[in-house]
C-alpha cells in the first residue's frame, strides 16, 4: 500500500508541474511498479488523474481561467466516445495495448519537446477559429470552432478508455491551436475536461466491475497530495529545461513500454 500511494504521490507531482499532459504517466507507472496489465492500470490511473485535474480545475474556475463552455462541450465529446474505449480496452490482448501505449508516450514526449524549441522565423500564423472577446471575456462561437473542440474531445475521450490516459496530451495542444486563450486558461480549461471525462470513464469501469479499489484508494490519495504539494512549487520551477526533462523522461518510458509489449 506505501508504494502505492507513493506512486500516486509521483503522478500528482508530475501533474502539476508540467500540466494536463503529465497524468499519461500514471499507467507506466502501475505497470512497472506493481506489475498489473494496461487494462487493469487504465481505470485506476483514470480515476486518479480524475482527482487531481478536478482539484487544478477548481483552482481555475476560482480564478476565473476556465472557459467552461468549451471545457463542457469537449468534455460531452469525449463522454460519448470513451466507453467504446473501455469496451475495446479488455477485449485486446496486453501486448498491442502496451505497444500502443509506447507510441503515444513517445509522441507527447516528441510534442512537449518541440513546444520547448524558439518559433521559426517568418512562419506564417493563421487566426485560429475560437476568439477569445476580449471585451466580453467569452469565446466567439462559431461552426469551425466548435467542430474543432468536439474533435479533439472525441479523440481525448477516445483514448481515455481505451488507454487509461487523461486526454491532455491532446486537448492542450488543440486548444493552443484552435484558441487564442492565454496559456493559464488552456490549462485550466483541459483540467476541468480531464476531470469530467476521467470521472464518467471511471464511473462506467466501476458498475462493470474493473476497478481494483484496494489499489486504487491509496494511489488516487497519493496523486491528490502530490498534486497539492506540486502546486506550491510550479510557479518556481515552470519553464523550457523542466518541460524538456519531462519530455525526456516520457521517450524513456516509452522505450520501456516497447521493450516490455515486444517480450
Amino acid at each position: 500500500m506505501a508504494l502505492t500511494a507513493l506512486l500516486g504521490l509521483i503522478v500528482g507531482v508530475i501533474l502539476a508541474l508540467t500540466g494536463a499532459g503529465g497524468g499519461i504517466l500514471a499507467v507506466p507507472l502501475l505497470l512497472f511498479g506493481l506489475g498489473i496489465s494496461v487494462a487493469e492500470a487504465g481505470p485506476i490511473g483514470l480515476l486518479a488523474v480524475g482527482m487531481a485535474a478536478a482539484v487544478g480545475a477548481g483552482m481555475g474556475l476560482r480564478a476565473g481561467t476556465v472557459r467552461y463552455k468549451a471545457a463542457l462541450l469537449m468534455a460531452a465529446a469525449g463522454i460519448v466516445c470513451s466507453p467504446a474505449g473501455l469496451w475495446l480496452a479488455h477485449r485486446l490482448p496486453d501486448r498491442p495495448l502496451t505497444l500502443l501505449f509506447a507510441m503515444v508516450l513517445f509522441y507527447v514526449a516528441t510534442r512537449v519537446w518541440r513546444r520547448t524549441l524558439p518559433a521559426r522565423p517568418g512562419r506564417c500564423f493563421k487566426a485560429p477559429p475560437c476568439i477569445l472577446d476580449a471585451q466580453r471575456g467569452k469565446l466567439n462561437w462559431t461552426g469551425p470552432c466548435a467542430w474543432a473542440l468536439a474533435l479533439a474531445g472525441l479523440v481525448a475521450g477516445g483514448l481515455s478508455g481505451l488507454l487509461g490516459v487523461g486526454g491532455g496530451f491532446v486537448m492542450v495542444p488543440a486548444l493552443q491551436r484552435y484558441s487564442n486563450l492565454s496559456a493559464q486558461s488552456v490549462l485550466a480549461t483541459s483540467l476541468a475536461v480531464i476531470a469530467l471525462v476521467s470521472l464518467a470513464g471511471v464511473a462506467t469501469s466501476s458498475l462493470a466491475g474493473h476497478v481494483q479499489w484496494t489499489i486504487a484508494a491509496p494511489f488516487c490519495a497519493g496523486a491528490l497530495a502530490g498534486m497539492l504539494a506540486g502546486q506550491q512549487v510550479a510557479a518556481r520551477l515552470a519553464g523550457p529545461y523542466l518541460q524538456r526533462g519531462f519530455a525526456v523522461v516520457c521517450a524513456l518510458v516509452a522505450l520501456g513500454l516497447f521493450i516490455k509489449g515486444l517480450r
